[in-house]
């Protein structure tokens, strides 16, 4: 089946070429002129990738992303950045937001094509992989002292919900980083977990990042209506999204 990408881009000539590329290449493509177009064409043809500019007047780049990511429907579009920007500031900006990569202006045919494949076989990946049989089973739910057991490469593994730092995803499957500073891929949806942990302890503060609060060191104001959220012994500070922020400033601020 042929995939469908959605480029947003303000600049008539860059959409053009772009979209003339990837039709030559077999793709389905579909463009918007600006952000608020592009968050309305993306709801409604749920593309198989999105190309997007982060210059662009009115709703940009970083806005066009944070408001898809707390769509159910758009949250796990694989999202690539188009941008001039080059400054490292930017790049994790936009990585913190949750984009999937992050090409600088002018690009090449190839590096374009590259990371579009890159991300397209990596959902794929995700898609075909089997769930886990505890996931389609009803979950349990956990209690803070609790023990879980995993099968992990075939080996059994016991993980103690305490130590558990923070939960990342993508599908159906998770990364799991304890506090021990190793990390666990499971495949259990962030769903899954998100039902299963105790509330009290766990919340979940982006489309695919579910933190441990016993460990929160620091929160502070961020882009716009987000925040940033500091985890011991994690260097980079994660991003909470707007979606998710009125819960963090209720309980914690």
């Amino acid at each position: 089946m042929r995939k469908k990408i959605l480029i947003i881009d303000d600049d008539i000539n860059i959409r053009e070429n772009i979209a003339t590329l990837l039709s030559e290449e077999g793709y389905d493509v579909i463009s918007a002129k600006d952000g608020k177009i592009g968050i309305k064409m993306a709801k409604e043809e749920i593309p198989d990738l999105i190309l997007c500019d982060i210059l662009m007047k009115g709703i940009d780049g970083y806005d066009v992303l944070e408001d898809l990511s707390n769509d159910n429907l758009t949250r796990m579009v694989p999202f690539i950045f188009l941008t001039a920007k080059v400054e490292m500031d930017n790049i994790r900006l936009g990585m913190r937001l949750g984009a999937d990569d992050y090409i600088v202006k002018p690009f090449s045919s190839d590096d374009l094509l590259k990371s579009i494949e890159t991300r397209l076989r990596k959902i794929e990946g995700y898609k075909s992989e089997p769930v886990d049989s505890e996931e389609s089973s009803k979950s349990e739910r956990y209690l803070i002292d609790d023990k879980i057991f995993a099968r992990i490469d075939g080996t059994p593994v016991l993980l103690k919900v305490n130590d558990i730092l923070l939960i990342n995803a993508e599908n159906q499957f998770t990364s799991v980083r304890t506090t021990d500073g190793k990390t666990y891929t499971l495949r259990r949806s962030l769903a899954h977990w998100e039902e299963s942990l105790p509330q009290k302890n766990f919340l979940r503060i982006h489309r695919g990042t579910i933190v441990n609060t016993n460990y929160l060191v620091k929160i502070e104001k961020w882009y716009k209506t987000s925040l940033l959220v500091y985890l011991k012994d994690i260097k980079e500070p994660l991003v909470i999204s707007k979606r998710y922020a009125t819960k963090i400033r209720k309980n914690f601020l």
